[in-house]
């Protein structure tokens, strides 16, 4: 029997987040029809992560629905793995960087009406591990290839700096009067709203269910098999 995938959303007080991440699961059934694929959430909805691991026997392999590294990969997933001491679990990589990811941001941008020579803000969550501020300055690279080397901007909804606004006002100084913003989100939320207010012209909307990204977590739930299950870390049972 194959590992259980277990999608680990960040959970949200929108309820369109849930009813995304579950639209994009079935997409992933629909690919691998013999799997079993479940959602937890690390706080804010049910199921949270705990009650599904704890209804599992034998193996998982947890792919968090976060498009960087940051506390909740480094550290709530694999305390998370720690504590289903009952399971052998392995922890996916998060879903960025990766080509799948920046040709789902591409077509978000053309269903919006992006055109050739707009000027981009790659508007994400935002974190103050450095780790995470780097993968997303890899993701603005690789979508700037794939614009045609139209300027990418990151910017952030919180914890690290430039602001949505501030990155927009900086590509205007520069002459860029065309300027989109390209929703770095999986789901709907606060922050993709907020983010996509400071759009002067187009915003696209979050990746959601692209099938891209059902691609990308099964990729992602591959690679992990390929590594050895999460030894138990007394430190992060406990914590």
């Amino acid at each position: 029997m194959q590992p259980t995938l277990v999608a680990v959303a960040h959970g949200s007080r929108d309820p369109r987040a849930k009813h995304t991440a579950l639209a994009l699961l079935e997409r992933v059934r629909e690919l691998r029809p013999r799997l079993d694929v479940r959602l937890g959430h690390i706080e804010l909805n049910e199921p949270l992560l705990g009650s599904v691991l704890a209804e599992l026997r034998g193996a998982a392999v947890l792919v968090p629905l976060l498009l960087g590294r940051g506390y909740h990969v480094k550290r709530d997933l694999p305390a998370a793995a720690a504590r289903a001491a009952h399971l052998s679990v392995r922890v996916a990589d998060p879903l960025g960087p990766h080509p799948l990811l920046v040709e789902a941001l591409y077509e978000r941008l053309a269903e919006a009406g992006w055109s050739a020579g707009t000027a981009v803000v790659l508007a994400a969550a935002g974190s103050r591990d450095p780790d995470s501020a780097a993968d997303t300055r890899r993701t603005a690279a690789l979508l700037a290839e794939r614009l045609g080397g139209v300027p990418v901007v990151p910017a952030y909804a919180s914890a690290a700096a430039p602001s949505a606004p501030e990155a927009v006002r900086a590509l205007a100084a520069r002459g860029h009067h065309r300027i989109a913003v390209a929703s770095y989100f999986a789901a709907p939320g606060r922050f993709a709203a907020q983010t996509a207010a400071a759009a002067p012209a187009l915003a696209a909307a979050p990746l959601g269910d692209h099938p891209a990204l059902a691609r990308l977590l099964l990729h992602r739930y591959d690679e992990a098999l390929a590594r050895p299950a999460c030894p138990a870390r007394p430190e992060l049972v406990s914590a």
